[in-house]
């Protein structure tokens, strides 16, 4: 197999189940944000040595995988039965490992600033991008139909890369970056 085949010159590519869409179609848009994640996350990965964050962030990137998967196929394409699509089932893990992750931590008593070690200010950059993502399927979601658990995948997700930030601190004995604005209760 050929790593390219030309038919992108034109400004299209195919969708799995043989659709052909435009580059800048906003599904396209929405897969691409996700594999942009999905890419982020490995940054992130490079820095970390924790192995339960590292295992964290492992299962996401499958996952992520998976949910471009989900998106790069509409509903109605003839291979739609052909793909995993994201589930409650991933929902619920997200929620439980944010539940795990955020029982650890410190009491948050302001807004924090994303930094602190390498890896938190990754974990931030993943979140914005996971949030972009968010947003572009959420516009999606208006225009087409959709697996009913994108969104709310990307919300979770959003808010655990939150709560690993403050935890890849705290693993490395740094405090989180307050906002010395108004605190949290405000």
């Amino acid at each position: 197999m050929k790593l390219y085949t030309r038919r992108g010159d034109q400004g299209q590519t195919d969708l799995f189940g043989g659709q052909t869409a435009s580059k800048d179609d906003l599904r396209v848009e929405t897969y691409g944000q996700v594999d942009e994640l999905n890419c982020v996350i490995g940054l992130a990965l490079t820095a970390c040595s924790d192995p339960e964050l590292t295992d964290i962030l492992r299962t996401l990137q499958h996952q992520l995988f998976e949910l471009g998967a989900d998106l790069a196929t509409p509903l109605d394409s003839p291979h739609a039965d052909r793909i995993s699509r994201i589930g409650q089932s991933h929902i619920a893990w997200l929620e439980q490992t944010i539940d795990t992750t955020w029982a650890r931590l410190p009491e948050m008593k302001t807004f924090i600033l994303p930094g602190g070690s390498e890896l938190s200010a990754r974990l931030h950059v993943a979140r914005t991008v996971c949030r972009r993502a968010e947003r572009a399927c959420v516009s999606l979601a208006r225009q087409q139909p959709l697996g009913q658990h994108a969104v709310i995948y990307l919300n979770r997700l959003g808010d655990l890369l939150f709560a690993m930030a403050r935890r890849a601190n705290q693993l490395a004995g740094l405090p989180d970056v307050p906002w010395p604005g108004q605190s949290a209760s405000h």
